[in-house]
């Protein structure tokens, strides 16, 4: 077998199938192309890909989604996702996994960033400072996900199936469980309660954010400083053991090369 079958593709499908399972177990803008785009977007390309401008993205561009990057996955006891050039990451993996189409509505997406951000603090996101920055992607995680449930829900009617049950939120507490776009290294984060947008249809495009916070997720866990401090990561494990103990906040086990 060979390193590809064994190494590098198993483990971005496993990688794939976890911020799929953060991000509530649907399937990430880009599909399997991502898997294709990985393969180009080792240390070589990764550490290159600011200085070459990453096709159309700017040096700019690429500071700009580093911030984005770093505000939802943020330096705490290990490094955050700026460390690990997550920005570069993100503009290589639009470029080469997808559709100009959904190009399209990730370079405007960051405009529109930008215009939210100048309407609630007066200053570009690249100016603003961290809390602010965050209560910007708070808001657009809200956003991104009553617009992807409401069209979740739009293709479930059109194909017959009944709505998917929704948590209902606690008073205050449930507002609170939104901030968790603070650390995605927290996992299983508390889903809460939205109200679709009824014009939205199951032919309605990827939020623009939702792209952004997928290729961040997927950039951070793939890299080396995810996959070796964010992760526990052993290249030679040993024996297998099936029930291994656990204690709670350990980080979780990166999928073996």
């Amino acid at each position: 077998m060979t390193d590809i079958e064994h190494g590098s593709s198993i483990d971005r499908r496993e990688a794939l199938k976890r911020v799929g399972v953060m991000l509530g177990g649907v399937a990430l803008v880009g599909g399997t192309n991502l898997l294709v785009a990985c393969e180009k977007a080792g240390t070589p390309a990764r550490d290159t890909a600011a200085a070459a401008g990453s096709g159309a993205f700017t040096t700019q561009d690429i500071a700009l989604l580093d911030e984005v990057a770093e505000t939802i996955l943020p330096q705490t006891k290990t490094p955050g996702a700026k460390a690990a050039k997550t920005g570069a990451f993100m503009a290589l993996m639009v470029t080469d996994s997808y559709s100009p189409a959904d190009q399209k509505i990730f370079r405007d997406g960051m405009k529109t960033l930008n215009d939210v951000t100048q309407q609630a603090h007066k200053v570009d996101f690249m100016k603003a400072t961290p809390e602010q920055r965050l209560a910007v992607l708070t808001q657009l995680d809200r956003e991104q996900k009553r617009h992807m449930d409401a069209r979740d829900a739009a293709v479930r009617a059109k194909r017959g199936l009944p709505p998917v049950p929704v948590t209902a939120e606690a008073g205050e507490a449930g507002k609170e469980g939104d901030a968790y776009v603070s650390d995605q290294r927290q996992e299983n984060a508390a889903g809460s309660r939205t109200n679709a947008a009824p014009a939205i249809t199951e032919d309605a495009p990827t939020h623009y954010f939702r792209m952004m916070k997928e290729l961040a997720l997927l950039g951070y866990f793939t890299s080396e400083i995810g996959y070796t401090q964010a992760q526990r990561y052993e290249e030679t494990p040993g024996q297998w053991i099936p029930c291994a103990p656990y204690t709670k906040g350990e980080p979780a086990w990166a999928p073996h090369a």
